[in-house]
């Protein structure tokens, strides 16, 4: 099966590539800003809404602008997929999925895009527009196939990547017949029907501390001083240690679940709700229960397996498992609970995976799916 896959890499710049891809990161975000502040001044002075068509009449007349000459020193093809984004920033936001957009910063992550037509894939060596020498990518593994786009970008500890987006044919894996439900948590990120628990790394709370330590220091420096920028860069550093850590743990956790199960159940859950509450909201945030969901979501249509959500109302914790017998209230510190009605004792995560893993088999045995108007026994289809 051919599958549409984003493949990405850490690579090395030059000090010539360096400053070059400076001055396109730096031309795209004033493209992108000047047109964000074009079409919201444009709405609210004037009442007139402008399409991409406008902003983009209107980026072949600012280049024209003498005092503006540096934008023809970079490529022309990252200057409208800037513009192109904003735009679908503009959709995202009228549909409903995202706030207005905001203006970006330069201490935030860089990235350009470059179309076909903006860089050259020769013998797995890619050069940009307006770039001489190819890039020096560290190449982790291998793809077959052009690159139909790509992405550079830089996060904010300094970091260059290269994102390749690649049609290739996607080996899928073999069926099997086990299938589970899972409960999300903070004590075990992950625990599943068959009794399996993930733990949780708690990767930020191993590096607290020494982020404390530099956070505290940070705010002591002088803005604008080189010790504040080396004292901010060591702080970005730190995070793009637990970030990379955190992805790499939900990979692995996600991979094997699909390799191993046929079909997987879950919850859903409002975590931006639940980051309201303060005493859990940095715990929450460390397990990135999202990520995992959508990595579960894409890995799972891969490889065509069965993925569904149960109604965040159903009380799948509450809920005796051998008898159904629901508790009025069970709080979070209990962690396993006897039936006064069976007296089965039961493990209050792997309770809930079961509880889930049975609503999602009596649902989809049943040919039910996901409507506008879904009661609790109702099962979003995910994959």
């Amino acid at each position: 099966m051919k599958q549409l896959r984003g493949f990405k890499y850490r690579f090395y710049p030059t000090s010539a590539q360096r400053l070059e891809l400076g001055q396109t990161f730096g031309c795209t975000r004033f493209v992108y800003n000047w047109a964000l502040a074009l079409r919201t001044n444009s709405y609210y002075q004037d009442q007139v809404s402008l399409s991409y068509t406008d902003t983009s009449n209107a980026l072949t007349k600012l280049k024209k602008d003498p005092e503006k000459p540096w934008l023809k020193a970079v490529s022309a093809v990252p200057l409208q997929q800037g513009l192109r984004h904003l735009n679908t920033a503009f959709q995202n936001f009228f549909k409903g999925k995202t706030k207005y957009p905001k203006f970006k910063k330069k201490a935030n992550r860089q990235s350009v895009h470059y179309a076909p037509n903006a860089f050259k894939w020769v013998n797995n060596k890619l050069t940009l527009a307006k770039m001489s020498q190819p890039l020096k990518i560290r190449w982790s593994r291998y793809f077959t196939g052009e690159p139909k786009s790509v992405t550079i970008s830089k996060d904010p500890s300094n970091r260059y990547f290269v994102s390749f987006l690649v049609i290739e044919e996607l080996e899928q894996w073999k069926p099997r017949t086990e299938e589970i439900g899972i409960d999300l948590g903070i004590k075990d990120v992950v625990v599943c029907s068959n009794g399996f628990a993930s733990g949780n790394p708690k990767h930020y709370q191993k590096y607290q501390a020494r982020l404390k330590t530099l956070q505290r220091r940070l705010t002591k420096k002088k803005k604008g001083s080189n010790n504040r920028y080396k004292a901010r860069l060591k702080v970005a550093k730190l995070h793009a240690r637990i970030a990379d850590c955190r992805k790499d743990f939900l990979h692995k956790l996600s991979t094997k679940l699909v390799s191993e199960s046929q079909a997987i159940y879950t919850e859903t859950l409002a975590v931006k709700n639940m980051m309201a509450n303060h005493k859990l909201a940095k715990a929450i945030a460390d397990c990135g229960w999202g990520e995992f969901l959508r990595q579960l979501e894409y890995k799972a249509k891969w490889h065509d397996r069965k993925l569904g959500a149960i109604d965040r109302w159903f009380p799948s914790t509450k809920r005796c498992n051998p008898c159904g017998h629901i508790l009025d209230k069970l709080p979070l510190e209990i962690r396993e609970w006897r039936c006064p009605s069976c007296s089965n004792l039961n493990l209050r995560d792997e309770n809930a995976a079961k509880n889930i893993k049975a609503l999602g088999q009596r649902v989809f045995a049943s040919g039910l799916s996901s409507g506008g108007d879904r009661s609790l026994t109702d099962l979003v289809i995910l994959g």
